[in-house]
C-alpha cells in the first residue's frame, strides 16, 4: 500500500523526466536529418573575427598564473564563508564571532606565509632592478 502511494505521488517526476529526455532527442535528431553537410577546406578551423589564425594555441603559461588562479578561488569561496556568518551574526553570537576570528586569523596566516615564500611574486623583481640600474650609471 505504502508502495503504490509514493508510486502516485512520483508519477509527476517521471512524466516531466520522460518529456525532457523526449525533447532532448528529438532535437538532436532532427539536427542530424536536417543539419548541412559540406567538407570544405575552412570547416574545421576555429573562427577568430574574421582573421586568420597564426600559430598554434598551446601556449605555455607560468605556473605562477595557476597559482594566482588558486589563491583566488581559495579567498574568493573565503569571503563566501564570512558573508554567510555576516547574515548570521545575531544568532551565532559570541561562539560564532570567534569561529569566524580563528577562521580570518587562519587565512591572514596563510597570506603571510605565501607572502613570506614569494609563492605571490611572478613578474619582475623591483629591487633588483633598481640595483641593476644603480650599477649602471
Amino acid at each position: 500500500m505504502i508502495l503504490l502511494q509514493q508510486t502516485i505521488t512520483f508519477w509527476p517526476f517521471l512524466l516531466y523526466a520522460a518529456l525532457a529526455i523526449a525533447i532532448v532527442c528529438i532535437m538532436i535528431g532532427l539536427s542530424y536529418f536536417l543539419g548541412e553537410r559540406h567538407h570544405e577546406k575552412t570547416t574545421n578551423e576555429p573562427y577568430e573575427s574574421g582573421i586568420p589564425a597564426t600559430g598554434s594555441a598551446r601556449l605555455r603559461f607560468s605556473s605562477h598564473f595557476y597559482l594566482i588562479a588558486m589563491f583566488f578561488v581559495i579567498f574568493d569561496l573565503d569571503a563566501a564563508f564570512v558573508i554567510a556568518w555576516a547574515i548570521s551574526f545575531r544568532e551565532l553570537g559570541l561562539p560564532g564571532y570567534l569561529g569566524i576570528l580563528v577562521f580570518i586569523l587562519i587565512l591572514v596566516a596563510v597570506l603571510i606565509y605565501e607572502l613570506g615564500i614569494g609563492a605571490l611574486n611572478y613578474g619582475p623583481d623591483g629591487k633588483k632592478i633598481l640595483r641593476y640600474k644603480k650599477k649602471s650609471k
